[in-house]
């Protein structure tokens, strides 16, 4: 019998905190308490200079969905993603109503400080979807 691998979904990026914020509202995600640490802010200004604000994880608070980690690099993102989230906003959901379900959740991120790239109308083969890029360029779609 194989077993279920656990695993989490790195970022790169700058401002890892930010990021991390910003992805806890989007998916309804908490950053997890630190051990020993009232707050995130008191473990990040335990550590090195060098060290803080290297990194932040956020959580699933139901223990379902994968953890998030974030990690700060020196270089900025200057390609598409190989690997994108689809949040999926309009599970279940068909034509207009899916659209429109799609396009209030695109407005709720758009004032979190998410961009608007795409939005695929559905065809005759596909149903609508919008790609977004959260607050340091990546991409992803709500679906």
């Amino acid at each position: 019998m194989t077993s279920v691998q656990k695993f989490q979904v790195t970022f790169d990026c700058a401002d890892p905190e930010r990021v991390a914020r910003f992805w806890c509202e989007v998916l309804g995600y908490v950053i997890p308490p630190l051990e020993g640490f009232a707050t995130w802010d008191d473990f990040d200004r335990s550590q090195l200079p060098e060290d803080q604000g290297s990194w932040c994880a956020c959580i699933d608070p139901t223990g379902v969905g994968p953890r998030l980690y974030f990690q700060r690099v020196p270089e900025g993102k200057v390609v598409k993603n190989r690997v994108h989230l689809d949040v999926r906003a309009g599970a279940g959901l068909v034509g207009e109503e899916r659209l429109a379900t799609l396009q209030a959740e695109c407005d709720r991120l758009l004032a979190l400080g998410a961009t608007h790239v795409l939005t695929q109308v559905a065809d005759d083969e596909n149903e609508s979807c919008i790609t977004m890029q959260d607050i340091e360029g990546n991409e992803f779609c709500l679906d």
